[in-house]
């Protein structure tokens, strides 16, 4: 690269600097790139096309073309040259563009037949924004120079999109994140709060992507690594007598942070024009761009650990970051790509909200915001790219939007919302002790789900007669290791004490499918809700379930004790399980602990083939508690997790209703003591339902108790099972409308 090179190249970069600075309209900043693009490389025509939705690309400015096709000329995702480089993220250099697979002439822009095209995808950190094209007449391949100057400023480009340098008029860098933004996710815990943002991974914002000294930024991306070395070898020496696998990642980091090939590549985009921290961001999104086309799972692994590296590099060099001594607002709401459960757990109830980019309803981090009260949205677009630590945001969980940066309007109603909540509460509470009787007489009991010793309060603040659903799984999701017998006896007797008397029913550990222990191999299977999980492993590792047990035993201490086993899917494990226990029991006794005074041995029915397993099986097993989430997902056949299929099938229908009332029938013809648990029996509405055709007793997150309690008190269960059989007669496929009708009339 020689020396007229590297000037030209800074010297459009500092062009560029001057674009991006000017106090103009994000359309007059992004035709002046265009420009000075074309004019710097000397071709006829350099276009902007950026991603309106995730499917179309839009042309945003162009130097050459017709300027009235500008916002109006579209293609979707890899349609013609520019969707291929858009859809591949890899760069087209053809002298003969025409002849090219899949071009497309777009005789809207007034463009001519250019034979030379040179496509560079606008990515950053593996996001894909757009693409910047320059095309030219003559039949022209563009050199290894030329491509790398539209690399970096495609890189620049790139970063002020998503910081909205390109957005709104006159919205010069000093105004940027202050629009209001609406994110539509999904409901992962029902709830509205107000708060500040507190980022989980503070994203690095990089607004001073280019430097004129880069002596300095060179001195000053040498100081980074240096500090970022110091650090890696400080967390190995902490590390030596820690896990395998802990100490290989460590290496990896040091690999990185040693590597002379980086370091030059960085050095070589300083000198380009670039700041450290554009450099470190440039290598950061190139390598993850080239990695995540490999196959190879190792490799993929490791482009997680590239990142770490390269965002704590970022953070030493612009001073942001967790590091920094932010203080964490008082009214947090934590924003997070995602997050695992024990760092969730390290939150506590501090967080008012949760907003996850990614995540799933049913995932650990889901789970634990459950069992905390905490509203939480998952698939909540980009969030992470456009909050900041301390914006203002208020998430209304119940329908899973999120509003950052709020206008008066929204914060009116969404306080008013909160108001109402509120109020409502006050009134659930003159209820709380008030037992649970219909107006026909049914008498009703409702109990609370937990797993966190920080559910137990919540027992007699709800109004809950008990816990008709303790979560043995999360003490061992959130740990690093398997938990010692030991620590289980304190905890399940911590529990115990708390309960006060009430009954808890213990399910013993739920693993696998979406709950894989992080010390335990995962297996990798196509289907991991219908694979090696729950029951099956506890048979399969009976050492585990043995375990489990005792400590259970041990903890009841010559108190009652109830026990009750997953996902059974056939009348024998529940037998090969029983036996395990009745060993356990047997052996306990010999070695002198003290027994329960009483054992309750039930099971979770949440498959349709347990719904029809022999009579024998309901004589026999000592109460069934109906697992509605995974029953209804076996029975319409729709994955939970799927969000094209999960909300298409409702509980209110008819033929889920028919099987729930087999089972009702089949427990009554045994006097089998039969529960609902699962988030429908928290939906007032539901749990009305269900009521009706004879479910008795009902278990729930603790909020959902009062709101439930409330709807059961004034209403007639014999009026309501009448309309479900009257629905059910007329061919109705749900039974929720008539009864939302029947519901409107009493009020």
């Amino acid at each position: 690269m020689t020396d007229t090179s590297d000037s030209n190249s800074r010297k459009l970069l500092r062009r560029l600097r001057d674009a991006m600075a000017s106090d103009e309209a994000g359309q007059a900043r992004l035709d002046k790139i265009t420009h000075l693009i074309a004019d710097s490389m000397g071709t006829e025509v350099c276009s902007v096309y950026l991603f309106r939705d995730d499917e179309t690309l839009e042309l945003c400015a162009t130097e050459g073309l017709d300027p009235d096709s500008v916002h109006k000329t579209r293609m979707r995702l890899g349609e013609g040259l520019v969707g291929r480089v858009a859809k591949a993220g890899k760069i087209i250099n053809t002298p003969n563009a025409p002849a090219e697979k899949g071009f497309r002439f777009m005789p809207e822009t007034g463009e001519e037949r250019f034979s030379s095209f040179l496509g560079i995808p606008v990515q950053r950190v593996g996001e894909k924004l757009g693409v910047l094209v320059v095309q030219s007449r003559d039949a022209r391949v563009y050199s290894a120079d030329d491509i790398y100057a539209l690399e970096v400023v495609a890189m620049v480009v790139a970063e002020m999109t998503e910081l909205g340098a390109f957005i709104g008029e006159g919205a010069a860098l000093s105004a940027l994140h202050q629009q209001s933004v609406l994110l539509r996710g999904t409901t992962g815990q029902e709830g509205t709060a107000e708060g500040h943002v507190w980022l989980h991974e503070p994203r690095v914002v990089v607004t001073n992507p280019i430097a004129d000294d880069p002596e300095r930024e060179t001195e000053r991306l040498k100081d980074a690594v240096e500090q970022l070395r110091v650090g890696v070898d400080k967390m190995l020496e902490m590390s030596l007598t820690g896990d395998k696998e802990q100490l290989q990642v460590l290496e990896t980091y040091r690999m990185f942070a040693n590597s002379k090939g980086w370091m030059r590549r960085m050095e070589e985009d300083i000198s380009r024009g670039l700041s450290a921290e554009a450099a470190v961001e440039k290598e950061q999104s190139q390598a993850r761009a080239r990695m995540e086309q490999v196959s190879d799972a190792y490799l993929r692994e490791r482009l997680a650990d590239l990142d770490d590296l390269s965002n704590r590099m970022l953070r030493i060099l612009t001073g942001q970051g967790a590091d920094t001594g932010a203080d964490m607002p008082t009214d947090p709401i934590l924003i997070a790509r995602n997050i695992g459960p024990g760092e969730l757990l390290g939150y506590g109830r501090s967080l008012r909200g949760i907003v996850l980019e990614e995540g799933s309803v049913g995932s650990h981090a889901a789970i634990v915001a459950r069992a905390l009260a905490i509203p939480l949205v998952v698939h909540g677009g980009r969030i992470t790219t456009e909050a900041l630590n301390g914006d203002h945001i208020m998430v209304d969980g119940d329908q899973g939007m999120v509003h950052l940066r709020p206008d008066d309007t929204v914060v009116t109603a969404l306080r008013d919302k909160i108001a109402m909540q509120a109020k409502a509460q006050e009134r659930y509470a003159s209820i709380r002790d008030a037992p649970t009787v219909s107006l026909d007489g049914q008498v009703l009991s409702l109990h609370m789900n937990a797993g966190l010793m920080a559910d137990l309060p919540s027992l007699e603040g709800s109004g809950a007669e008990g816990v008709g659903l303790f979560r043995t799984e999360l003490q061992f999701l959130v740990r690093n290791q398997m938990p010692k017998r030991s620590e289980l006896v304190a905890l399940y007797s911590r529990v115990l004490d708390a309960a006060k008397g009430k009954a808890v029913v213990f399910r013993t550990l739920d693993i696998g499918s979406d709950k894989v222990l992080p010390y335990m191999k995962p297996n990798d299977e196509p289907n991991p809700a219908l694979g090696w999980r729950a029951i099956r492993v506890g048979l399969d590792k009976p050492g585990m379930m043995r375990m489990q047990l005792q400590a259970l035993i041990r903890a009841a201490n010559g108190r009652p004790l109830s026990i009750m086993f997953p996902f059974i899917a056939q009348s024998e494990e529940y037998r090969a399980a029983h036996a395990v226990l009745e060993k356990n029991i047997a052996l306990e006794e010999r070695l002198g602990h003290r027994m329960p005074s009483s054992l309750e041995v039930g099971a979770m029915l949440e498959t349709p083939s347990l719904a029809f397993a022999p009579q024998k099986f309901f004589d026999d097993v000592g109460f069934l508690s109906i697992g509605g989430n995974d029953l209804k997902q076996f029975f319409f056949a729709a994955d939970r997790e799927n969000e094209r299929v999960r909300r298409r099938y409702d509980t209110l229908n008819v033929s889920f209703l028919s099987l729930i009332e087999r089972i009702v029938e089949r427990c009554a013809v045994s006097e089998t003591p039969l529960s609902f648990c699962g988030e429908d029996a928290g939906r007032p509405v539901e749990a009305l339902c269900l009521a009706a055709i004879g479910l008795r007793s009902l278990s729930m997150r603790p909020a959902s108790i009062g709101p439930v309690k409330s709807l059961l008190l004034r209403s007639d269960l014999g009026a309501v099972r009448k309309i479900i059989a009257d629905a059910r007669h007329r061919g109705d496929q749900s039974v929720r409308p008539a009864v939302m009708d029947w519901l409107r009339a009493q009020s």
